[in-house]
């Protein structure tokens, strides 16, 4: 099964469909990810914050997979915004993956009330990564429109990517809006809400149409909306299960009925970014 590429606004491309690592403990990263490997996984997304990217590394060079097969996303840790410690860490995870260049790298967070709400600077030195080919690809994780419109307007370079949560029931369609206003192609982490969507109804009943699972049937419909998306398992069966979406599709009334079960904010399971400020010990 062959996973869509899709072009970002760098003319770089993407895989449609990725794996994700986080909160996979460091000690069994590298065997979940050859299992993701196994599974048919060319896209592999980790942070500095998860701690895990020496797994990710282990698990790149014992795969046999030519490089130029892997999409490799990592993230910038929030104590790491400062101008310097952009470019020292980044090495620091490009020694840990085991790769001379990254293809995606993202700031993991805006944290606008830390660091003198600077996060323009940490933005420029970002996107200086790219020009000394280091990096493929820069971009964004968690920015609201606000955001967007301040480090866009301030160094006229514009994110790749905007990492940021969506599913069904917190569909976040400002900042969806926002990033494709740019031309911002968006990932889409928490995508079926920790589970939590897993047992709805709505869902439940366009699976039973499709003989699917609840499971499929939402990647498929964040696939159907244009998004990059990385479901997280650490079992064989549900990797290979998450990764059985590209033979089948929704019709847009069964897209348009589970965007409809949005809650908006009270759907949010994770941090708001406009007051998420947690600088790791």
């Amino acid at each position: 099964m062959t996973v869509p590429p899709i072009t970002l606004n760098d003319t770089t491309t993407i895989p449609q469909l990725g794996f994700g690592v986080f909160q996979v403990p460091p000690p069994e990263t590298a065997a979940t990810v050859r299992s993701a490997f196994d599974a048919g996984y060319r896209h592999i997304d980790t942070a500095q914050m998860y701690r895990n990217e020496a797994g990710v590394g282990e698990a790149i060079a014992s795969s046999g997979i030519p490089r130029d097969e892997l999409y490799i996303t990592t993230k910038l840790n929030n104590t790491n915004h400062r101008t310097d410690d952009v470019r020292r860490s980044f090495d620091e995870s490009r020694k840990l993956l085991g790769i001379e260049q990254v293809d995606l790298f993202l700031i993991h967070w805006p944290l606008p009330t830390q660091y003198d709400g600077d996060f323009v600077s940490t933005w420029k030195a970002m996107s200086a990564l790219v020009t000394d080919g280091s990096i493929k690809s820069v971009g964004v994780s968690n920015f609201q429109p606000a955001h967007l419109d301040r480090i866009i307007d301030e160094t006229g370079v514009i994110p790749a990517v905007n990492q940021i949560e969506v599913h069904p029931y917190f569909t976040n369609e400002a900042a969806r809006e926002a990033s494709e206003g740019y031309g911002i192609k968006v990932e889409s982490w928490s995508p079926i809400a920790q589970g939590a969507v897993l047992d709805d109804p709505v869902i439940t009943e366009i699976a039973a149409a499709h003989d699917r699972t609840a499971s499929q049937v939402t990647l498929r419909w964040h696939i159907e909306r244009g998004d990059i998306v990385f479901p997280k398992s650490m079992h064989e069966e549900r990797m290979r299960e998450n990764f059985a979406i590209f033979d089948f599709s929704l019709t847009p009334d069964e897209v348009t009925a589970i965007s409809a079960l949005d809650r908006g904010e009270d759907g949010r399971t994770g941090p708001n970014p406009d007051v998420f400020d947690w600088i790791p010990g």
